[in-house]
C-alpha cells in the first residue's frame, strides 16, 4: 500500500468536508452515529468498532477518519514487513490528524479498526494459512465460518461506507485485467466504486493491469477519475507514469474535498478516485519495475497463469517482486515511509488554508437530548472526546460526574486545631479525586480484581480541561491504575476540576475551596450519546451534574422499553436535591412510577437524607402528597406491626464493639420514616451512618414482590432486619442494618474518600450481580465488600486505598 504527502492532505480535506456536510445539509434529526452503521449495529450484526473509530463516527465529533485496506498485509507482501508496512501508515495518518480505521475479519468479525494483536494475526502469514483475501463475494462465508481475512479494496470499500467513513487510502487500484476483453477478468474494486461513495485516494492502477481498458470501464460505470498533481497523466502504480491521461486534475487539497462534497449535496451514491502519481525521483526505478511487468506478463500468458482469475495477480506481484530483487517491495514501503514527507510544507500550508476558510463557514453541531441541530456558535461546541489506542470491551458500568483533581493540606498531629489568617505546618498530597471519578476507581477496582477480572468494564464519563496541566495528570493517573479514560470530554472554554481541601489532625475536613464550574457546562447531548453508544447494565450519577442533565439522563434510563438501572451519589447536602426535579417529570408524565420507583438505587448519608426529604417535602416540590406518592404508601400498608418491630430494632446495638451505642437514631431522628417517605422514588436506597454502620432500605415491587425470596421472609430485629408485605402482595418493604466496621480514631488518615468508596464497590457488585438486593445473604456479601472498601480509605492518602482490588480478591 502506498501513498504521498500529497494524498494525505486529500485525505483530512475530505474528511473535514465530510463533517461539514453532515452538520449543514441534513435537516432531519441525527443519530450519534450514521444512519447505515445505527441500522448495522441494531441487527446484531457481526461488527466491532475500535473505539478511537466510534468516537470519530458520533455526529457530535469532526475528527476525521481514513479507511485502510488489509489484503496487502494478508496477501500483498510477506512478513514482517507487512506487518512494519501497515503500523506505520497508521502512524503516519495520525500524524496528520487523522484517525486510522483499518479494516479487516478476525475470527469471522468485521473489524473497523484493529488493534496491535490483530494486525499481527493477519500479518502471520506463515502461522496462520487460513487466511481469506475478502471481497464483496466472500463476506458472507468467511463471518459464518469463523475465519480471518484481509479486506481487498472492494472489501474495504463496503465496511467504510457501512461505517459512515468517506476517505480510504489506498495503493494500487484493481482493474481490467490485460486480456480482459476474453477473459472478463475485471476487479470488484471497479463495480464497488459505483455503490460506495467514498473518496478513494490511490496511487493509480496496478502497472500489471491493462490501465486504457480500465479508465475505459471507470467512464462507463460513471466513477470520477482526477489526477492530483500537475499534469492530467493518470499514473500506474508501480511505475509512476502511464501512456493514459484522465479528464480532470486537481493540485489543491480544498479543490479536490469540494469535488467530494459536490457529490454529497447531490446525494450521488458514486465513489471517487482520486491519483496521487509518484515523486519523480523514483521515476528510474519506476522504469525498472515497469520492464519486469512486462516480462512478468509475458510469463503468466506463456505459462497459463493469466488464466487462472484470482490468482493471477497475487503470482504476478510475487515474480516482478523477484524480478526486480526488492526493489517494488521496497518502492511500497518508501512510498508510505519516506515519501509522505517530500511535501511537508506545501501540505502544512494547504492544511492551514482549509482550516482557515472551513472554521469560518462550517457550522458546528449543537446537540440535544432529542435532536442536532446546526449552530454557528463554536465555542459552545468545543468538546472532544478522550481515545485510547487499544480497543475496549462495552462497559457494564458508566459514572457521569466529577472528575477532579484534589490538592489535600493536612496540619500535623500535634496540632489541636487549625489557626486562621496563618499557616500550619503539615503535609500537602496531591491526588485524583472527584465523586464520579472515585466511584469508578472504586468499582474498577473491584472489577478488575479475582478470577472473573473485567479490566474495561467501568466508563467514566466526566469532562476535563483540554491544555492544563490537572487533566493531563487525572489521565496519567488513569493509566497508571489501568482505567479507562476513553470517556473523559475534553474542552479548552473550562479548567479542570479541582477541590482544594484542609483536613485536621484527625483527618476531618476543616474547610476547602472547590472548583467545580466545569462540571455544570458539559453538554448533556455528549454524556446521553455515550450511554445511548454503550448500552451499560447500570448509570451512575453525581449531584455535582446540573439539573438538566442528571433529569435528561433519568428520563433517558427510565423510558426505555428495557429501563437501565439508576444509581444517584447525592455528593452534598446543597446537591442531594438535583435529582429531585426528574423525579417529578416522571411521576407526572409516566404512570410506572406508581409501580417502580423512578430511581433504582441512592445512597446519601443520614444529613442528605434529611434534606432530600425536606425537599421533596417542600410546597414548591408537591412530591410528597402527590397521586403516585399516596398510592405507593397505601400499597406499602405499614401499620402497627412495622412500628413495633422497628422500635426493637431500635434498640438494638449499633456495632459489635462496646460504647457504639443503639440504632435509636432509627426513631428518634427520624432516619426511617424518612427513607420510607421517599422510597416511591427511590427503589433502594443505601444509607450511610458513619460509625453507625449503614442501613438499606428498599421496596420490592410488581411481579419481583411475588417472586422474591424476601416474601418468605419474617422480620427479625435481633439479626438487624425487619419486612413488611404490603397489600395484595403488590409491595415488599425492608429496612436492614449493616453494623460498621471498627476502626480506631488513630488509624484514620482521611474521611473524604469513604463514601465514593463504599458506593463504588456497591456498584461493582450490582454490575457482577444485577439480583444482589433480592436475597439476604447476597446483600450482606455486597454491603460487607463496600464497607471495607469504605475502611480501607480511612486508611489511606487517597480517596480510594491501593489496597482494595486486593481485599476484593480475597473477598471472592
Amino acid at each position: 500500500m502506498t501513498l504521498n504527502k500529497k494524498g494525505l492532505s486529500l485525505l483530512n480535506a475530505f474528511a473535514y468536508t465530510t463533517r461539514r456536510h453532515y452538520a449543514s445539509h441534513s435537516k432531519r434529526s441525527l443519530h450519534p452515529l450514521p444512519n447505515n452503521l445505527s441500522r448495522t449495529l441494531a441487527r446484531q450484526a457481526a461488527l466491532d468498532i475500535h473505539p478511537e473509530v466510534l468516537s470519530a463516527l458520533s455526529s457530535s465529533s469532526r475528527k476525521p477518519i481514513v479507511a485502510l485496506e488489509t489484503a496487502i498485509v494478508t496477501n500483498g507482501m510477506p512478513p514482517p514487513t507487512n506487518l512494519e508496512i501497515a503500523l506505520k501508515l497508521e502512524q503516519i495518518i495520525r500524524e496528520q490528524g487523522a484517525v486510522p480505521a483499518t479494516i479487516g475479519i478476525v475470527g469471522g468479525r468485521v473489524k473497523i479498526g484493529l488493534t496491535r494483536e490483530e494486525l499481527e494475526r493477519l500479518a502471520d502469514t506463515e502461522g496462520n494459512q487460513n487466511l481469506v483475501k475478502v471481497s464483496r463475494r466472500d463476506i458472507g462465508p468467511i463471518i459464518s465460518q469463523r475465519l480471518d481475512g484481509g479486506t481487498t479494496i472492494c472489501g474495504t470499500l463496503i465496511f467504510a461506507h457501512l461505517a459512515g467513513i468517506r476517505v480510504f487510502a489506498t495503493g494500487g487500484l484493481g482493474g481490467v485485467h490485460r486480456g480482459g476483453q476474453d477473459t472478463m477478468d475485471v476487479s470488484a474494486d471497479l463495480h464497488e466504486l459505483t455503490r460506495c461513495p467514498v473518496g478513494v485516494v490511490s496511487c493509480g492502477v496496478k502497472s500489471i493491469l491493462d490501465i486504457g481498458r480500465t479508465l475505459e470501464y471507470l467512464e462507463t460505470l460513471g466513477i470520477p477519475v482526477v489526477t492530483y498533481g500537475n499534469t492530467y497523466n493518470f499514473p500506474a502504480f508501480f511505475c509512476g507514469e502511464s501512456d493514459f491521461n484522465t479528464s480532470w486534475k486537481v493540485n489543491d487539497p480544498r479543490a479536490a474535498a469540494e469535488i467530494l462534497d459536490a457529490q454529497a449535496r447531490l446525494g450521488l451514491q458514486n465513489g471517487t478516485l482520486f491519483a496521487a502519481p509518484m515523486p519523480e525521483q523514483f521515476a528510474a526505478q519506476g522504469a525498472e519495475v515497469k520492464a519486469a511487468v512486462d516480462q512478468a506478463i509475458r510469463e503468466s500468458e506463456e505459462n497459463g497463469m493469466s488464466k487462472k482469475g484470482k490468482e493471477v495477480t497475487p503470482w504476478l506481484l510475487a515474480r516482478v517482486l523477484e524480478l526486480t530483487g526488492g526493489k517494488s517491495l521496497e518502492n511500497s514501503g518508501q512510498i508510505a515511509v519516506e515519501l509522505a514527507r517530500l511535501e511537508e510544507e506545501r501540505h502544512e500550508e494547504s492544511s492551514d488554508k482549509l482550516g482557515r476558510s472551513t472554521a469560518s463557514a462550517q457550522p458546528s453541531i449543537r446537540a440535544t437530548s432529542n435532536s442536532y441541530e446546526t449552530s454557528q456558535d463554536q465555542s459552545s461546541q468545543d468538546w472532544s472526546t478522550e481515545t485510547t489506542s487499544e480497543p475496549k470491551a462495552p462497559p457494564k458500568l458508566i459514572v457521569v460526574g466529577a472528575a477532579a483533581v484534589d490538592v489535600t493540606g493536612r496540619v500535623s498531629r500535634g496540632l489541636v486545631r487549625v489557626i486562621s489568617q496563618t499557616t500550619a505546618p503539615g503535609t500537602v498530597v496531591l491526588t485524583v479525586g472527584g465523586v464520579a471519578r472515585n466511584m469508578a476507581e472504586a468499582a474498577h477496582r473491584v472489577l478488575s480484581s479475582g478470577p472473573d477480572a473485567q479490566p474495561d468494564a467501568t466508563l467514566l464519563v466526566s469532562p476535563i480541561g483540554r491544555k492544563d496541566e490537572f487533566s493531563s495528570f487525572i489521565v496519567d493517573e488513569h493509566d497508571l491504575l489501568g482505567m479507562r479514560h476513553d470517556g473523559l470530554l475534553r474542552t479548552s472554554e473550562h479548567r479542570t476540576a479541582v477541590c482544594d481541601m484542609v483536613l485536621d489532625a484527625s483527618g476531618a475536613l476543616v474547610g476547602g475551596v472547590a472548583d467545580m464550574d466545569i462540571i455544570h457546562n458539559v453538554p448533556e447531548s455528549a454524556v446521553l450519546d455515550r450511554i445511548r453508544d454503550e448500552n451499560p447494565a447500570l448509570v451512575v450519577v453525581d449531584g455535582n451534574l446540573s439539573q438538566t442533565t442528571i433529569s435528561s439522563i433519568l428520563k433517558y434510563c427510565w423510558n426505555r422499553s428495557n429501563p437501565i438501572p439508576s444509581f444517584f451519589e447525592p455528593t452534598s447536602i446543597s446537591k442531594s436535591s438535583s435529582i429531585l426535579p426528574g423525579i417529578l417529570e416522571q411521576l407526572v408524565t409516566n404512570d410506572r412510577a406508581a409501580t417502580e420507583s423512578p430511581v433504582t438505587y441512592a445512597a446519601p448519608n443520614t444529613i442528605e437524607l434529611a434534606h432530600m426529604y425536606r425537599e421533596a417535602n417542600s410546597e414548591t416540590r408537591g412530591m410528597i402528597n402527590h397521586r403516585v406518592w399516596w398510592e405507593v404508601l397505601h400499597n406499602f400498608n405499614l401499620g402497627s406491626q412495622w412500628r413495633l418491630d422497628l422500635e426493637t430494632l431500635a434498640r438494638q446495638p449499633a456495632c459489635p464493639a462496646k460504647g457504639k451505642g443503639d440504632l435509636s437514631f432509627l426513631t428518634r431522628d427520624g432516619i426511617a420514616q424518612m427513607a420510607i417517605n421517599i422510597l416511591p422514588f427511590f427503589q433502594n436506597l443505601v444509607i450511610k451512618c458513619g460509625d453507625k454502620g449503614v442501613v438499606v432500605v428498599m421496596r420490592i415491587s410488581g411481579e419481583n414482590a411475588k417472586n422474591s425470596p424476601w416474601a418468605l421472609e419474617h422480620s427479625n430485629p435481633v439479626k438487624g432486619y425487619i419486612v413488611a408485605k404490603g397489600l395484595h402482595g403488590k409491595e415488599i418493604v425492608v429496612l436492614k442494618h449493616f453494623p460498621a466496621i471498627p476502626v480506631e480514631p488513630e488509624e484514620v488518615v482521611s474521611v473524604t474518600g469513604a463514601g465514593d468508596s463504599l458506593a463504588g464497590a456497591l456498584c461493582a457488585s450490582l454490575v457482577k450481580d444485577p439480583t444482589t438486593f433480592q436475597t439476604s445473604e447476597k446483600l450482606d456479601a455486597a454491603v460487607h465488600i463496600a464497607q471495607r472498601a469504605a475502611v480501607l480509605s480511612l486508611h489511606s492518602v487517597r480517596a480510594i486505598s491501593p489496597l482494595l482490588g486486593e481485599e476484593s480478591a480475597k473477598a471472592q
